[in-house]
């Protein structure tokens, strides 16, 4: 791992066209060699790892004032809150913008990172970035803790300390507490008790707050629960997350054009302006020959929706394992085609099974768990099994 994210970063120093990206890759890729170095005291490369892919360059950028542009966007949006009520410009002024920054794609919770920076000014501290990754942290650590990981804090610091994280949290960060809370809403799921339902629905109604790109966990996780634990533990679980939604987003509803235009029409390049994100994935270079080209991508993800929906539908998840699988395959399907996306949204699924991976262990005992249920049960009331089938 060292080895391939230092020539990793080294490579984005020297290729890419971005400041941020390449002053990242010239601290992390000491970083990195420094922990190759020293791989054979895991604890220390693991810190060397750390410091040299996150604390160093993001306290660097944070300093010079280097970011990309939505933490700004989501600065901006805490100081319209403070001042007006609302993180959202009207639509009456961004009929006339040409700024692709002016738009906040976020929902309201977003907002709550930017207040430190409204509220005390531009600094380190006051950086939304330092806010994305200590969030991360703290809920990535517990949700390995409550899955049952072993060394969660090396588990924690080894991710974190991983490319597609640390570049993430050093230049721009916002992805990082909403992945966080997936994963700690599916750890909470991997417990069979009311109270876990419950906690599940409020980690992953905040995720599914703070943007729409959280809200497939949602169906993930109802169709985990109505197959696993019973249509009332779903319902239950539905009834919190959505709550929770309603309670993030419902006060800001006195607006709903300025809300529809920010998170729904701008990310679907239906706003009359074209988001600032772009890497040459199939969605974004379809989407660039035109408005045919964009009608194809919009008609794509309609149908990798339906499809990911019968599949919930036909044969939903029986474990948190397979669930954060099928939702970790239904967001990479959903960034590739998407016409605005960048390479650093792949944080979703790449963190979502690099903390399966962590917890793997005691994901098997659940599966083991649920066999064990399902023979207890009079046959009368065992669920029928095509012959064709086979356990989960």
């Amino acid at each position: 791992m060292f080895a391939v994210s230092a020539v990793y970063a080294g490579l984005l120093a020297l290729t890419s066209s971005e400041p941020v990206h390449r002053l990242w890759g010239e601290i992390a890729a000491c970083g990195y060699a420094v922990a190759l170095l020293g791989v054979l005291l895991p604890d220390l490369a693991i810190s060397a790892a750390l410091l040299g892919g996150l604390v160093v360059p993001l306290t660097v950028l944070a300093v010079r004032h280097m970011r990309q542009p939505e933490v700004d966007v989501i600065a901006r949006s805490a100081s319209l809150l403070i001042h007006h009520g609302t993180p959202y410009e009207s639509a009456a002024q961004l009929a006339g913008t040409t700024d692709p920054n002016a738009y906040n794609p976020y929902l309201p919770v977003m907002a709550l990172f930017g207040l430190p920076r409204a509220i005390f000014g531009d600094g380190l501290w006051s950086d939304p970035r330092v806010w994305f990754a200590l969030v991360f942290i703290a809920a990535f650590y517990w949700a390995l803790r409550i899955g049952g990981a072993v060394d969660a804090w090396r588990w924690t610091a080894l991710v974190t300390a991983s490319p597609i994280v640390a570049l993430e949290l050093s230049a721009g960060g916002d992805d990082g507490p909403m992945v966080a809370f997936l994963c700690l809403g599916f750890a909470v799921l991997a417990g069979r008790s009311r109270p876990a339902v419950i906690w599940a629905g409020l980690a992953l109604g905040l995720a599914a707050g703070m943007k729409a790109t959280t809200w497939p966990a949602l169906a993930v996780a109802f169709a985990l629960l109505a197959r696993r634990d019973g249509w009332r533990a779903a319902t239950r679980f539905a009834l919190v997350a959505v709550a929770v939604v309603v309670v993030c987003v419902g006060p800001f509803l006195t607006h709903p054009q300025a809300l529809v235009d920010n998170t729904i029409k701008f990310p679907l390049g239906l706003a009359g302006i074209s988001s600032a994100a772009a890497s040459p994935l199939p969605g974004h270079l379809i989407a660039g020959l035109g408005h045919a080209g964009h009608t194809i991508v919009v008609v794509l993800l309609v149908l990798a929706a339906v499809g990911i929906g019968a599949i919930l539908v036909i044969r939903p998840p029986a474990t948190v394992a397979r669930a954060v699988l099928l939702l970790a395959g239904a967001m990479t399907l959903m960034f590739l085609l998407a016409p605005s996306t960048r390479f650093g949204y792949f944080i979703y699924p790449a963190a979502l099974v690099l903390w399966l991976f962590a917890v793997m262990p005691a994901q098997r005992g659940e599966v083991t768990a649920n066999a064990d249920d399902e023979a207890a049960q009079p046959a009368s009331e065992r669920t029928p099994r095509r012959p064709s089938e086979k356990p989960s």
